[in-house]
């Protein structure tokens, strides 16, 4: 009988054999086209198998995904290197966000928007588990920020520090993650629905002028009295 080392194991190759074998259909055919049968025939088992590991199909999307979004989490990281702030950390994270999502939209979506049921929370916790290697080149004060799905509370934990620094007004944060978070989920909407005909370079300078407005009112309005 396996011990629970030897099972935690055994579990981790069987979830990359799915994941892997996801990704690769979604490289192929793309993200609509990933099916549990697919999957299954490709990594070389029986759909029931893969029930055994992931709950439903958006769980393998969501893994899948995670994978294929790997070139961003490693740019965010250089792009916020350049800010000397919190405020101007966050709006490179924001810049380095839309180039990504508006170039892997479905992919974006699949991570940060899909309906993944009860404690999606604790999927990208899972994913790291999985491929730890993965926050290997990642700084240790970003870990916490990319390990969580929320985007209200990634953010949130930005301008929580830029508020700190008084570079805006502890009353504007909430407003201001709820509004930019609108305003990119509208852009992305609006490029799966093909409801628009931008350029993923122009929906990202479109996107980043509406955040900079959002950020520059916040900023107006902050007078600090000295």
């Amino acid at each position: 009988m396996l011990n629970l080392s030897n099972k935690k194991i055994q579990m981790s190759r069987m979830w990359k054999y799915f994941i892997e074998a996801t990704v690769e259909i979604i490289d192929e055919e793309g993200i609509d086209q990933v099916t549990i049968r697919k999957v299954a025939d490709r990594a070389g088992y029986n759909s029931a198998t893969i029930y055994n590991y992931f709950a439903e199909v958006s769980h393998l999307l969501f893994f899948a995904s995670m994978k294929l979004m790997k070139n961003y989490t490693e740019e965010v990281t250089m792009y916020m290197g350049k800010g000397d702030t919190p405020l101007e950390k966050y709006m490179l994270a924001w810049e380095c966000f839309c180039k990504h999502s508006f170039q892997q939209p479905s992919i974006f979506h699949a991570v940060f928007i899909m309906d993944l049921g009860d404690q999606p929370e604790n999927l990208i916790k899972r994913y790291y588990e999985i491929y730890p290697t993965d926050l290997i080149a990642i700084p240790e004060e970003l870990k916490p920020i990319l390990i969580e799905r929320s985007m209200s509370k990634r953010g949130k934990s930005i301008l929580e520090l830029a508020a700190n620094e008084g570079q805006i007004d502890a009353n504007s944060v909430d407003d201001i993650n709820e509004i930019t978070i609108l305003i990119w989920q509208g852009m992305l909407t609006n490029i799966l629905n093909r409801r628009s005909d931008y350029k993923s370079e122009e929906a990202m300078h479109i996107t980043m002028q509406y955040i900079e407005q959002i950020v520059d009112n916040a900023k107006s309005r902050h007078i600090v009295v000295k």
